[in-house]
């Protein structure tokens, strides 16, 4: 339950930005944002994936790039159900989730701590010995991102 309210508030506060620096998208007020920025997880989360696997071809064909396709339908969709919150057109929003999916990526890394990321340095003889030196060592970095509970 706190992680969901975690990515709600992280949407909130990306959906702000995007308001304040996308031209055409608007709020009335800031109770419209918070169920703005609900109604757009909803569809990210529910109606997305739907899309995602019936545009499966166009999106295998233009190499993923039909997703920004997608997630800006998701945005203008948001406008159409949330009263007070509007986006002139369908360009402004494919903009606006652009900018929108940016943010709460950079926010969602930073304030949710699921995945550890671990280092170990190790390491390596890469030759036999030559005399009293190697004849190189080696470091290896291993990355392992774990999900954490």
């Amino acid at each position: 339950m706190m992680s969901f309210l975690i990515k709600w508030a992280i949407n909130i506060i990306a959906l702000f930005v995007v308001i304040h620096t996308v031209a055409g998208v608007s709020a009335s007020n800031a109770q419209t944002v918070v169920v703005a920025a609900l109604i757009i997880g909803l569809l990210n989360a529910f109606l997305r994936p739907i899309l995602i696997l019936l545009t499966l071809p166009f999106t295998v064909v233009t190499l993923g790039l039909f997703t920004l396709i997608i997630n800006g339908l998701m945005f203008y969709l948001a406008s159409k159900f949330v009263i007070g919150f509007s986006v002139v057109n369908f360009w402004t929003a494919f903009w606006a989730a652009i900018i929108f999916s940016i943010l709460s990526f950079i926010l969602n890394t930073v304030f949710t701590p699921q995945t550890a990321f671990h280092f170990r340095v190790s390491r390596h003889a890469a030759g036999p010995r030559q005399g009293h030196r190697h004849v190189r060592d080696d470091k290896v970095i291993d990355v392992e991102g774990k999900i954490v509970d």
